[in-house]
């Protein structure tokens, strides 16, 4: 590894080093400064700064910067630096929350079909469009629902009523808390579904009447907002938006971007003095809001107590009052999930409801076990409570083949390889752990499937990593070739497919009848790159008896939506788990290890693979991303500024995503901008829907809207998405480039990005560099600070507990 000791015009350095300046401190960036995290996740997700999350770019949770103003960055709780851009407050991009969130994701977003099929967009939108159907059926089947407009009654009512007496001293009432009996372990049913394929047509949000936007922007004018937030209004609030403002005027939260002071100051404007802080309808918008940003954050759900304290910050006097109105209006959802002591035994009346005996004994047991009481968006609770059911079915169902038939195939492989194979044969779920290198054990196991004449797919998180692994599956040969010669894009029936086009039905060997895969193995890469609704709907879409493998690098940033399901059915240990022994090779793979356990190494590269720059101040850094991008790093290796990427920690800032690009394209792509700051030749990160973004360049604009030409074919981005949906994409944040990879990767850690580096963070974006690593360093001792000390924020999520109960007979599964 190369240091830099001055600033010089070539990045020839000499002399192994920890990256680390050499030069004296820079006060940061006043316009990117961040603060240090709020404490608890309903504040950190609603309050942090702006580090690496992105805008209104698509990525999960980004919003579109209201008014005109360039919001003040939230550093998202849960992800690594993410922000949630809400009015005033710019994304920047941390772990799933707006910042990264939206930006991110690194799926393609192409409807390059052919002519007369819907695009991969409009097909999601369909599919998710099920999902939420799916989910309103399941509402309406809940025993005993809470009418809207009632009273907080029966369960909620005494869920809170419990924690107010577990806080107090006293003893909660036993029937609150008693947990289902256990069943034994059976195979379970397949789930019911629609007898119908996927929608063959799908369309977006439509687009607002005119008359609708009018009546909107009268109601906005009379509150003192800006008029131009009508259209985006309009599509939130649905039918009737500007009669509910005038009612409601605190439903002005529910547009992205919107903070609840810019919302109570509309209030004050439209209710004059009819408007209080203690309206029932403000602290259900409240209550609303911060659920969403907790969601932005990557948490399906709050603990009670953090909730309510966050109410208390946002001047809710009453919160208790705030929380109970919402759950009666049925606006969230409460949970209690008994939390069970790490390696204590569980309650006698537990163990012997698991094994059919008495319950009376123990129940005193029973009642005194420890509970916490969860709110949480019913989208997102319900989603992770449908993933567990179809993870148990997965997990109990027995195979179809037999697992004899594998036995040759192991034979034949060697290492952790034949460990995934055989475990693979005998188990519905299997859990894979590994690097880069180690996506070729997946591959071999795909190889395998195919020749024994099994319907088996795999599905990566964006299309470069579907390249790659089709590459993989080219160079297995033999076995696969016989299976089946279409391995990559071209077929319907081919094995290696994007998880937003097998969801959409655009990719993949599509569904039975039933709404089910045809499939009976469905090898899943980047899988920390599963939110839960995505989780939820590939899971319930396999049939009884396929089996599902979900491989991916636990150390990454994990998703830009809500949920870590990947790192909760690690800890959950409730399948086997495979940890793969291949390394990844060369300085770069030692330097990502490395950071992997928390040390940042000295690492030999002897011809440059990792050089670093010291820089004193943010405009310096800058000029040196641009010098290394478009001379040194071309000169040395060969690798042009389109076959590179640079990656910095947030959108805002003078060293941030738009500094840098601006910058890069001043030198790369001149021009005016004519097209809403584009121009033909531009290089993009596209974002077609939040949580992923997908590369690509800017062909023309006409009418219809800007024309792109990416990864998945042309796009044409209507005009008045160009703002939300595009950006320039030389330089992106780390959560945007999860799932790609490029020959060099330009790594810039301005002087203000200390408080937002986190190990997965420096891991993640590391990671990207194939061949050549150059690290623009400016902050000093933070960065090896970072990788020793800061961990993956906590997220708040049901997935474990609900594992427990549904597969109770599962015992710890350790890693092989």
């Amino acid at each position: 590894m190369s240091t830099e000791p001055e600033p010089r015009d070539t990045t020839e350095n000499t002399g192994p080093g920890t990256p680390r300046s050499t030069g004296a401190p820079t006060a940061p960036d006043a316009a990117a400064t961040a603060e240090p995290p709020a404490a608890d996740p309903a504040a950190s997700a609603a309050e942090e700064t702006d580090a690496e999350q992105p805008e209104s770019t698509g990525e999960k949770g980004e919003h579109t910067e209201a008014a005109g103003a360039e919001p003040a960055g939230a550093q998202a709780a849960g992800g690594e630096g993410a922000d949630a851009e809400a009015a005033g407050a710019e994304a920047g991009g941390g772990e799933g929350a707006d910042g990264e969130g939206a930006d991110s994701g690194g799926a393609d977003g192409g409807d390059g079909q052919a002519a007369g099929q819907i695009s991969e967009a409009q097909a999601e939108l369909a599919a998710q469009k099920l999902e939420r159907e799916r989910i309103e059926r399941r509402k309406a089947e809940k025993a005993a629902p809470i009418a809207a407009g009632a009273k907080l009654s029966g369960k909620a009512a005494d869920l809170l009523a419990a924690v107010r007496a577990v806080e107090g001293g006293a003893k909660p009432a036993a029937t609150v808390f008693d947990d289902p009996q256990a069943a034994p372990r059976r195979p379970a049913q397949e789930p019911v579904r629609r007898a119908q394929q996927l929608p063959t047509e799908a369309s977006g949000p439509a687009a607002p009447a005119a008359d609708a936007v009018e009546g909107v922007r009268r109601a906005l004018a009379d509150g003192g907002a800006p008029e131009a937030l009508a259209p985006q209004t309009a599509v939130a609030l649905g039918e009737g938006a500007g009669r509910l403002l005038r009612e409601d005027p605190w439903q002005l939260l529910r547009v992205p971007g919107v903070r609840p002071e810019q919302a109570d100051g509309f209030a004050r404007t439209l209710l004059g003095p009819d408007c209080a802080p203690d309206d029932e309808r403000r602290g259900r918008a409240v209550t609303v809001w911060l659920l969403e940003q907790a969601a932005l954050a990557g948490h399906t759900a709050l603990d009670l107590p953090a909730l309510t304290a966050a109410l208390g910050r946002h001047a809710v006097p009453n919160a208790e009052t705030a929380v109970q109105n919402t759950l009666a209006e049925g606006e969230a959802l409460a949970f209690q999930d008994a939390l069970d002591t790490p390696g204590a035994e569980r309650p006698a009346s537990a163990a012997s409801a698991a094994s059919g005996g008495p319950a009376e004994e123990g129940e005193a047991d029973e009642e005194s076990r420890p509970v916490r009481v969860l709110v949480g968006l019913e989208r997102h609770a319900l989603a992770e409570e449908s993933l567990a059911d179809a993870l148990a079915r997965v997990i109990n169902s027995p195979a179809k083949d037999s697992a004899a038939a594998w036995e040759p195939a192991a034979a034949a492989a060697t290492g952790s390889t034949a460990e995934l194979i055989r475990a693979v044969a005998g188990n519905g779920l299997v859990l894979h752990t590994g690097g880069e290198a180690a996506r070729a054990e997946p591959a071999a196991l795909l190889a395998a499937a195919r020749a024994l004449g099994l319907r088996a797919v795999a599905a990566t998180h964006t299309s470069d990593g579907r390249r790659r692994l089709a590459a993989l599956l080219g160079d297995q040969g033999g076995a696969a070739d016989s299976a089946d010669e279409n391995w990559g894009e071209g077929s319907g029936e081919g094995a290696v497919v994007t998880v937003r086009g097998l969801l959409s039905g655009v990719e993949g060997p599509g569904r039975d009848a039933e709404g089910a895969f045809a499939l009976d193995l469905l090898v899943l890469l980047d899988a920390p790159q599963l939110d839960v609704e995505s989780a939820a709907m590939l899971a319930e879409s396999l049939p009884d008896g396929a089996r599902l493998v979900l491989s991916g690098d636990p150390g990454v940033l994990w998703s830009a939506g809500p949920g870590r399901v990947f790192a909760d059915l690690l800890a959950a240990r409730v399948s086997p788990q495979i940890a793969s022994r291949t390394p990844d090779p060369g300085p770069i793979g030692e330097l990502v290890s490395g950071v992997g356990i928390g040390e940042l190494n000295q690492v030999d590269a002897p011809r440059k693979e990792i050089v670093v720059v010291p820089v004193r101040d943010a405009e310096e850094a800058v000029h040196r991303t641009v010098q290394l991008l478009t001379e040194s790093v071309p000169r040395a290796f060969g690798i042009t500024p389109e076959e590179a990427v640079v990656i910095t920690p947030g959108h805002g800032g003078a060293a941030g995503t738009r500094a840098l690009n601006a910058a890069l394209k001043e030198r790369l792509n001149p021009g005016p901008g004519r097209f809403g700051g584009f121009d033909p030749g531009d290089r993009v990160a596209y974002s077609p829907v939040p949580g992923r973004t997908a590369p690509g360049r800017v062909v023309t604009a006409d009418a219809e809207g800007l024309h792109l030409s990416c990864a998945e074919g042309s796009v044409v981005v209507p005009r008045e998405r160009v703002e939300q949906a595009v950006r320039h994409g030389w330089a992106l944040t780390a959560h945007q480039a999860v799932g790609s990879r490029w020959p060099a990767a330009v790594v810039v850690l301005p002087g203000d990005a200390g408080q937002v580096l986190s190990r997965p963070w420096v891991y993640t974006a590391f990671g990207r560099a194939e061949r050549h690593l150059s690290v623009v360093h400016g902050v000093e001792q933070t960065l090896p600070r970072a990788v020793a000390e800061v961990p993956a924020k906590p997220r708040t999520t049901r997935l474990p507990v609900l594992l427990r109960t549904q597969v109770p007979a599962a015992a710890e599964q350790s890693p092989v």
